[in-house]
C-alpha cells in the first residue's frame, strides 16, 4: 500500500524543523519568539498587534530556515572555500538580519505604548 504523499510531506517538514533545532541561530530565534509571545500575553496586545507579531515571527523563522538550507547547499556544492560561496552565505544571513532588525523595530512600536504611556 503506497504511503500518503501529504503525510510524507509533513514528515519531511518536521524532520527539517528537527534539523533546524540543532542550529544555534534557530534556537536564538525560538528564544526570541518565546519572549515576544510572553510579552504579548503580558501586555494583552490586541488582535491586529498579534497578527503583526506572528507574521514577523513566522517570517524571521522562515528566513532562518532558508538561510540554513542555502548554507548547507553551498557547503555541498563548494566544499572548498570560494569567494562566491562565502558571498552567497553572507547575503543569505544578511536577509535574516535585515528582517530581524525590522521585526525588532515593529516590536518596539507595538510594545512601547504598553510601557511608556
Amino acid at each position: 500500500m503506497p504511503k500518503n504523499p501529504i503525510l510524507q510531506s509533513f514528515k519531511f517538514a518536521f524532520q527539517g524543523l528537527a534539523f533546524a533545532w540543532k542550529e544555534r541561530n534557530f534556537k536564538l530565534h525560538i528564544a526570541s519568539t518565546i519572549a515576544v509571545l510572553a510579552l504579548g500575553y503580558y501586555c494583552q496586545v490586541n488582535k491586529t498587534e498579534w497578527i503583526i507579531l506572528l507574521l514577523c515571527i513566522a517570517a524571521v523563522l522562515s528566513l532562518e530556515l532558508f538561510n540554513t538550507a542555502l548554507e548547507k547547499v553551498v557547503d555541498l556544492v563548494s566544499p572548498n572555500k570560494h569567494p562566491l560561496a562565502g558571498m552567497a552565505k553572507d547575503l543569505s544571513a544578511a536577509a535574516v538580519l535585515v528582517f530581524s532588525i525590522a521585526s525588532a523595530i515593529v516590536g518596539i512600536i507595538i510594545f512601547y505604548p504598553y510601557f511608556f504611556n
